[in-house]
């Protein structure tokens, strides 16, 4: 799983690539805002991104905003690491578009802890994204049947708009996807086939 460091001072990038990778995951290192900003715009960006709130070219606040603009379905979970940890500076910093917020000196278990968060969120947005292509191939692959549709009172077949009758079913056929398989129904079997069956005549035969 790939994760996105962006941090101007060596030390603290250092020991977020140190635990990172000791963590299991594949780390990319950027020292300025611009290059974060590049890296998150590829296709196929990095699951998780921790970014320093102030960094040279671009900060931290100023990358959340073109990210979330740019990226529909926001698949970047982002978490802010800074020293500035007012109310104010959180809510600033969450109203741009970051997902956490981590406050320096960071703690190594609590980073770690919400970096599993992150990559829980961008799992489940994940699977909420296959989901809506599924419905929309499904949606789009769906041939509904609209209007009054004409059918004879007598041997029920239906007419098409080009005034031709035909059986239900045809009808159905092409103008869905539906498939059809025959059987018999309850009240015909008693009507009709069981009769057939024992020899005896169905009862329209016996009203004649």
């Amino acid at each position: 799983m790939k994760i996105l460091i962006a941090e101007d001072d060596a030390v603290s990038r250092r020991l977020l690539e140190l635990f990172l990778t000791r963590w299991g995951y594949d780390v990319i290192e950027v020292k300025d805002g611009l290059k974060a900003l590049e890296i998150l715009n590829r296709e196929n960006p990095p699951a998780v991104a921790i970014l320093d709130w102030m960094m040279p070219g671009m900060d931290g606040i100023e990358v959340c905003r073109r990210v979330r603009e740019s990226q529909k379905m926001s698949p970047t979970h982002i978490i802010l690491l800074t020293a500035r940890n007012g109310k104010a500076d959180i809510v600033q910093g969450l109203a741009a578009g970051a997902d956490d917020y981590v406050s320096k000196p960071f703690d190594r278990d609590e980073l770690h802890a919400r970096i599993q968060v992150g990559l829980r969120m961008v799992e489940l947005r994940r699977k909420l994204a296959e989901r809506v292509d599924e419905l929309t191939l499904a949606l789009d692959q769906v041939k509904q049947l609209q209007g009054l549709l004409p059918i004879c009172s007598y041997c029920k077949n239906v007419r098409d708009d080009n005034n031709y009758w035909q059986k239900v079913e045809s009808y159905i056929s092409q103008h869905s996807e539906a498939q059809f398989s025959h059987g018999i129904c309850p009240d015909c079997y008693e009507k009709i086939v069981k009769p057939e069956l024992m020899g005896l005549p169905t009862p329209e035969a016996a009203k004649k």
